[in-house]
Parts: C-alpha cells; sequence; structure tokens
C-alpha cells in the first residue's frame, strides 16, 4: 500500500470558480480511495485533487493541490491521520483547510485523539454516499461533522473516566482552568454547544439572538485555542462541565 501522492490539479487550477469543493482523499486502501473519489467526482460542486496513502504525502499535497477538505483516514502505516492533522493545524498556510476524518465503530481512542488534533468532523467508513456527500460541503461551509454512530465512541471514554478511569491529570487539569477563566455566559454557551444544540437552539434557551450566539462560539474557539465546535464539547467533557450522555451530535449550526 503505497504512500505515494496522486495529484490531478495544481493548487492553482480552479475550473469552477469558489463554489467548488477540491478534496484531498487520505487512505491507506487503494480501492478504498477510489470508491471515494467516484462518488465525489460524480458531484458537480465536488472534486477530488489528489490522493495519498499516508499522513506524510497528504500533508505534502494539502499544501500543493491547496484542497478545501481532507478526507482522512485514521490507521495508516508510517504516520497516521492523527498526526497529519495535527501537522495541518499547525501550518498557517493550511488554516483554511477542513478535515473530515473517515473512522470504523472500533476507532474508539482514535476517535477521541483526532479530536484534540483539531478534526472538524467524523463519518464512519460505512456511511452512504449521500451522507458523505453533505458532510464534505457542511465541513467545507464551516460547521462540524459528528456522525451519529460516532457519538457512542466519544462517550464511552468519558464513562471509563466517570467510573474511575481518569484521563490525563494534566489534560483535565488544564481544561478546568480554561474553562475556569471564562465569563459565566461564556460557560453557558459552551455547556450548550457539547449538548449539540445547534447555534440557534443555543440562542433560543439562553434568550440570546441568533447573532449574539455565533459571537459567542467564535469567541469561545478563540479563547479556548480549540479550532473546532467539535473540540469544544471535549473541552466541556474533560473539564466536567458535562456529564457523559449528555452530549448531542455537535455537528449542528
Amino acid at each position: 500500500m503505497s504512500g505515494d501522492p496522486v495529484t490531478d490539479a495544481p493548487a492553482s487550477d480552479d475550473l469552477s470558480g469558489d463554489r467548488e469543493v477540491r478534496v484531498l482523499v487520505v487512505d491507506d486502501q487503494p480501492m478504498i480511495r477510489l470508491g471515494l473519489r467516484m462518488i465525489l467526482d460524480h458531484e458537480p460542486d465536488l472534486r477530488t485533487v489528489g490522493e495519498a496513502g499516508d499522513g506524510d504525502v497528504a500533508v505534502e499535497l494539502a499544501r500543493s493541490t491547496a484542497p478545501h477538505v481532507v478526507l482522512m483516514d485514521v490507521r495508516m502505516p508510517g504516520t497516521d491521520g492523527i498526526e497529519a492533522t495535527r501537522r495541518l493545524r499547525a501550518d498557517p498556510a493550511l488554516a483554511d483547510v477542513r478535515v473530515l476524518v473517515l473512522t470504523t465503530f472500533d476507532d474508539e481512542e482514535y476517535v477521541t485523539e483526532a479530536l484534540r488534533a483539531g478534526a472538524d468532523g467524523f463519518l464512519l467508513k460505512d456511511a452512504d454516499p449521500a451522507s458523505l456527500v453533505d458532510a464534505v460541503r457542511r465541513v467545507r461551509a464551516g460547521g462540524s461533522v459528528l456522525d451519529p454512530a460516532v457519538t457512542p465512541l466519544v462517550l464511552s471514554q468519558w464513562r471509563r473516566w466517570s467510573a474511575g478511569a481518569s484521563p490525563a491529570p494534566g489534560r483535565a487539569a488544564g481544561a478546568a482552568a480554561v474553562v475556569g477563566s471564562l465569563p459565566e455566559r461564556a460557560r453557558d454557551v459552551l455547556v450548550a454547544v457539547a449538548r449539540g444544540l445547534s447555534n440557534q437552539e443555543v440562542a433560543d434557551a439562553l434568550g440570546l439572538t441568533l447573532a449574539t450566539t455565533k459571537t459567542y462560539v467564535h469567541d469561545l474557539l478563540r479563547r479556548t485555542g480549540c479550532t473546532s465546535r467539535t473540540q469544544l464539547v471535549v473541552l466541556a467533557y474533560e473539564a466536567g462541565l458535562v456529564a457523559p450522555g449528555e452530549g448531542g451530535t455537535a455537528g449542528r449550526r
């Protein structure tokens, strides 16, 4: 399973203007990459600009093809999808690249680590084509996608912690310190987001306007250093603001 890059277009090649969603496909299995490309390229507004079989090549290709969305496998030989996501997030030139992780039911620990690495969403590999296409479009538009079927994978980690298996002490303490520094209203918004409420639902629940709610969410990302809505959910769990079982899909806006 080669990690050699496959590229269809240079970064400067934009055939359809800003409305076209450029996608980089990353998976160590060629047949899966082929299937994903067939699904994506069938859509008039989506275009795959390359594919990679490992994380090192994925980051390299992201720099040369400027995708809007990276479909990122988690388990790969060499550099895995988690480390690749961290590298994408650490590169200022790739700040606008969105990462949609493709996972399986037995990737529980990978899912939580990928959340911390800054992934914008998660989708099961057996999702139907319509769900995949919708997720790519939503992530490109700035939303965070957490497949409802993936949610138990995330929640079970916190259930184990609540049963006595502690998360990394430094991480939990750090999350509590970050949350403790937030104004009370901002914490209220964080709790609502962590419970899976959309921006409109947060506004309705807290008596805010939609515009004010969006400002709060944006400010939460800035204050906490989180790079996505899904990372805010992780922060809320680690800080003890939300108990296991209270969270929602974290995928609505």
